[in-house]
C-alpha cells in the first residue's frame, strides 16, 4: 500500500488511495472518479441555481439572495477549479512547475471556500437584523451596503490566505499533487492565524445569531398563540398554533449553514491535528478535503428542496426550456415536411 503512495517509483502514478491503482490503467482511477463526479455535480447544480435566480424575480426581493448568489458563483468556480487536479491525476502535461500550480490551486480553492464561509456568516447577521430590528431594517440593509459587504468578503478572503505562498499549506490540502504531499508542510502558526482570522469568528457569529434568532422566534410564536387563544376564547372558536413567519426562512438558511460546518468539521479537525504534528495521513487528507468541497453542491440541493419560491423559479426555468425544445422540434418537423412536399412537387 505504501509503495503506491511514495511517488512515481517504478513508473507507477502518484495515487493517495492505493486501491485505485490498477495494473492496466496508468492513472489514479478512484481519485479521478471522485473528483470528476463532484465536479459535474457542483458545476451543473450551481449553474441551475444562478439561472433560477435570474429567472425568478421574487427571489431577488430577499436581501439574502445577494449572498446566496455570491455563494453560488464561488461554488461554481470551485467546481471549475477541480479540473486542475483531475488533469494532474491523468498525467496531463502541466506548463508551469508542479509546486507553483499546487500553491495557486490551494490558494484559489481556499479563497473560494472562505467566501462561502463569510457569506454564511453575513446571511446570519442579515436575518438577525431583520428579526431584531424589523422597522429600521430597510434603512440599515440597502443594496449599496450589500454590494460593499460582498466586495469586502472577496477582498478579505483573498488577503487572509495570501501568506500561504511563503508561510505554509493553507486551508486546503492539494495532496493530489506529489509536491503538496511531500514538500508543502503545514505551519502551526499559519493554522492559528487562519483559525483566529476566519474559522473562529465565522463560527461564533453563526452560533450567536441563530441562537438568538430561534429564541426570538420562539418567544414571538408564544405571544402570537397566546393572543389567538385569548381572542378565540372570547369568540368561542378554537385557535390554532401559528409559527413565527420568519422562522421557516431562517430554518432554510440554518440547514445550509449546518451542512456546511458538518461537512467541513472533519477537515478542520484534521487540519488542526496535522498542524500540531499529532496526526498526519494522506488518505485522510484527501477524503476530508473532498468531503468539504462536496458542500459546494449541497448548498443548491438544500435551497431547492426547502424554498418554495426557488422551486417555482425552477419549474418556470424547466418549463421555458421544455417550451423552447418543443418549438425547435415543431420548426424542424415543419421544415422537414415542407422539404418533402417540394421534393414531391419536382417529381410530378
Amino acid at each position: 500500500m505504501n509503495s503506491s503512495l511514495v511517488g512515481n517509483q517504478s513508473g507507477r502514478p502518484f495515487c493517495l488511495l492505493a486501491i485505485s491503482y490498477l495494473e492496466t490503467i496508468n492513472f489514479c482511477l478512484l481519485e479521478v472518479v471522485i473528483i470528476v463526479f463532484l465536479m459535474v455535480l457542483i458545476i451543473s447544480g450551481n449553474i441551475i441555481v444562478i439561472f433560477v435566480f435570474h429567472c425568478a424575480p421574487l427571489l431577488n426581493h430577499h436581501t439574502t439572495s445577494y449572498f446566496i448568489q455570491t455563494m453560488a458563483y464561488a461554488d461554481l468556480l470551485v467546481g471549475v477549479s477541480c479540473l486542475v487536479p483531475s488533469l494532474s491525476l491523468l498525467h496531463y502535461p502541466i506548463v508551469l512547475s508542479e509546486s507553483l500550480v499546487c500553491q495557486i490551486f490551494g490558494y484559489v480553492v481556499s479563497v473560494l471556500k472562505s467566501v462561502s464561509m463569510a457569506s454564511l456568516a453575513c446571511i446570519s447577521i442579515d436575518r438577525y437584523i431583520a428579526i431584531t430590528k424589523p422597522l429600521t431594517y430597510n434603512t440599515l440593509v440597502t443594496p449599496w451596503r450589500l454590494r460593499i459587504c460582498i466586495l469586502t468578503i472577496w477582498l478579505y478572503s483573498c488577503l487572509v490566505f495570501l501568506p500561504s505562498f511563503h508561510w505554509g499549506k493553507p486551508g486546503y490540502h492539494g495532496d493530489v499533487f506529489q509536491w503538496c504531499a511531500n514538500s508543502w508542510d503545514t505551519d502551526p502558526y499559519f493554522t492559528l492565524f487562519i483559525v483566529v482570522m476566519l474559522y473562529a469568528p465565522a463560527a461564533f457569529i453563526v452560533c450567536f445569531t441563530y441562537f438568538n434568532i430561534f429564541r426570538i422566534c420562539q418567544q414571538h410564536t408564544k405571544e402570537i398563540n397566546e393572543r389567538r387563544v385569548r381572542f378565540s376564547s372570547q369568540d368561542g372558536e378554537a385557535g390554532e398554533a401559528q409559527p413565527c413567519p420568519d422562522k421557516r426562512y431562517a430554518m432554510v438558511l440554518f440547514r445550509i449553514t449546518s451542512v456546511f460546518y458538518i461537512l467541513w468539521l472533519p477537515y478542520i479537525i484534521y487540519f488542526l491535528l496535522e498542524s500540531s504534528n499529532v496526526y498526519s495521513n494522506r488518505i485522510a487528507s484527501f477524503l476530508t478535503t473532498w468531503l468539504a468541497i462536496s458542500n459546494s453542491f449541497c448548498n443548491c440541493v438544500i435551497y431547492s428542496l426547502s424554498n418554495s419560491v426557488f422551486q417555482k423559479g425552477l419549474k418556470r426555468l424547466s418549463g421555458a426550456v421544455c417550451a423552447s425544445c418543443a418549438r425547435q422540434r415543431v420548426a424542424k418537423d415543419s421544415s422537414t415536411s415542407r422539404s418533402k412536399r417540394s421534393s414531391n412537387g419536382c417529381h410530378v
